[in-house]
């Protein structure tokens, strides 16, 4: 019988994160394992007026292809999914899959050619959602494969993930409404200072600039669960080095001990105690996959351990994330790339945050009490 709480995740989805009308043309896609979520989903859609749109996915399907395609086949840009993009009004993702390493093996170039394919899919989909003529919104699937990850039981990683999603309150959507509060006093603060600076005991050194940028209040419209200010630093100006705190994973593979160096706004140097060669395939894939498209903060401090997935890693509550690669347009962002890696840095042991100069958080918390805390959704 399908967990009860997977209706509530499914309601939240097509009627906060979305917001779908009647009318609306909705794709709902994701991998089989999740067939119980994608279920409610369009159930929720329905209900709502929507006309749900079904793509489920096969893992064995893009194991193949980046297996046995040809370069040709990998950098084929599909002109129906390129058409999709254009043609439906919401999108909702769900990502999960069987086994998370499916693709550990393959050749990294491989997987760069199938993410410059992508490329075009990616700018017209960012290009939508930022002139709002788009609504989008991904989240996971609790399966084996994720909870194996992050060494939990699927039990665990259920409680886990529903408990990240707000979802043991009566009303979720009205506790994302209190974290969206919080989170916009954030923003606003943030919004038209000139440079942020983050400093760990770890190694971590980095200034953005950040004039004329946008912050965004990610408030679960886009990501859920969710919990992360964000905007894109200006390219040309990022300077230092981060030393990222935890594994990344991007494309099944996993780099480990990362350390990029920025230069001019581009990556200069880049280290890694695992996972290296690959991470310099990816930053070598196009011209822009070394430039810094996002800088975060992150804001969900219902999600207090790192699980190996990004979804919930880059919302951490006393952590940021920089991601290498394409930026957001509404941000104002300008970088383009078929890559966009995010990577996290953990301030809760020693690290701060420096707005313009002033001290803004310290090990994780922010010294204005008005901004996101632990357990602000229930006030």
């Amino acid at each position: 019988m399908p967990d009860p709480r997977l209706d509530r995740l499914a309601d939240v989805l097509v009627n906060y994160s979305t917001g779908v009308r009647k009318g609306d043309l909705v794709r709902v896609m994701g991998p089989v394992v999740g067939r119980p979520l994608l279920a409610a989903i369009y159930r929720a859609v329905i209900r709502a007026g929507g006309n749900p749109f079904l793509m489920v996915t096969l893992d064995e399907c893009q194991e193949t292809k980046l297996i046995e395609g040809s370069d040709e086949q990998l950098l084929y840009v599909n002109p129906i999914e390129l058409a999709t993009v254009d043609a439906i009004d919401v999108s909702i993702s769900l990502w999960g899959q069987d086994n998370t390493k499916s693709l550990t093996q393959i050749p990294a170039a491989r997987q760069g050619l199938v993410g410059q394919a992508r490329r075009p899919m990616m700018v017209k989909f960012f290009q939508r959602a930022a002139d709002k003529s788009l609504r989008w919104c991904g989240t996971q699937f609790p399966c084996h494969a994720a909870a194996q990850d992050a060494e939990m039981s699927l039990a665990q990683y259920e409680d886990f993930v529903f408990r990240a999603g707000l979802l043991h309150y009566d009303d979720p959507a009205a506790a994302w409404r209190r974290v969206s509060e919080r989170q916009q006093r954030l923003t606003d603060y943030l919004q038209g200072k000139k440079e942020i600076r983050f400093v760990t005991p770890q190694g971590t050194d980095i200034k953005l600039a950040v004039a004329g940028r946008r912050w965004i209040n990610c408030d679960g419209h886009e990501n859920f669960p969710d919990g992360e200010v964000f905007t894109g630093p200006i390219e040309d100006a990022v300077e230092g080095t981060i030393c990222y705190s935890f594994p990344a994973v991007h494309g099944g593979r996993e780099c480990d001990g990362i350390r990029l160096t920025f230069r001019g706004g581009k990556v200069v140097d880049a280290t890694a105690s695992k996972g290296e060669d690959f991470l310099i395939a990816m930053l070598d894939q196009d011209p822009g996959a070394r430039v810094l498209g996002e800088i975060a903060i992150g804001t969900n401090y219902s999600v207090e351990r790192y699980t190996k997935n990004t979804l919930f890693d880059e919302k951490i509550g006393g952590t940021f994330h920089a991601a290498v690669g394409s930026s957001y347009p509404e941000t104002g962002g300008k970088n383009e790339s078929g890559l966009h890696w995010d990577m996290v840095c953990d301030l809760r042991h020693g690290g701060q945050i420096f707005v313009d100069g002033q001290l803004i958080s310290e090990n994780g918390r922010f010294l204005d009490p008005a901004w996101p805390r632990p357990e602000a959704a229930a006030t």
